[in-house]
């Protein structure tokens, strides 16, 4: 989890690649499976409600050969959607090994944006992306802690590499 810019993609990829797995991104899974109707309201600058999410999720989840080796990139990102995760543990019988607050100033996060130039990079966006993953998906981390699901602080201002050795260890005891 990171908010935008943090390297939530890169280290997703990277950990998928270095530890074989199946690596779920929230925005690939928009581009899959969201109908055309919600294609256009998200242009329009709406977010999707938490059951569209979790529907999508479900669709995702259960193609999976093995969900104890899913690597999840931006979700949950609300409280009901981390409820949603936590219900599945108990019904369906995986676990939430680890959790991972890619951390990282605001300033460093938004010359990365910038710099990666895509159109929902924006000033204006970007500032209505912070804020949102402020107030809905940041207090999540606390939220999860307090169900025992262990959450580490990454240091997300270093280089990828560094970034990626920072939480390689956690894995490699999994």
């Amino acid at each position: 989890m990171g908010m935008p810019g943090s390297g939530k993609g890169t280290q997703g990829k990277m950990l998928a690649d270095a530890f074989g797995y199946q690596y779920v991104s929230t925005g690939e899974m928009l581009r899959h499976y969201a109908t055309h109707d919600q294609v256009e309201r998200m242009h329009k600058g709406e977010l999707l409600n938490d059951q569209e999410i979790i529907t999508m999720m479900e669709a995702v989840l259960s193609t999976s050969p093995d969900p104890n080796k899913i690597l999840l990139d931006g979700f949950p990102r609300s409280i009901p959607q981390a409820e949603w995760l936590l219900e599945q543990i108990n019904e369906d019988g995986f676990t939430i090994d680890h959790v991972f607050h890619l951390d990282v100033p605001l300033d460093v996060v938004r010359a990365r944006l910038l710099k990666r130039g895509r159109d929902d990079d924006a000033e204006e966006t970007m500032t209505h992306r912070f804020d949102f993953y402020n107030s809905i998906t940041l207090p999540i981390l606390d939220f999860l802690k307090q169900k025992n699901i262990p959450v580490y602080d990454i240091n997300a201002a270093q280089t990828p590499d560094e970034v990626h050795a920072e939480i390689k260890p956690y894995l490699d005891k999994a």
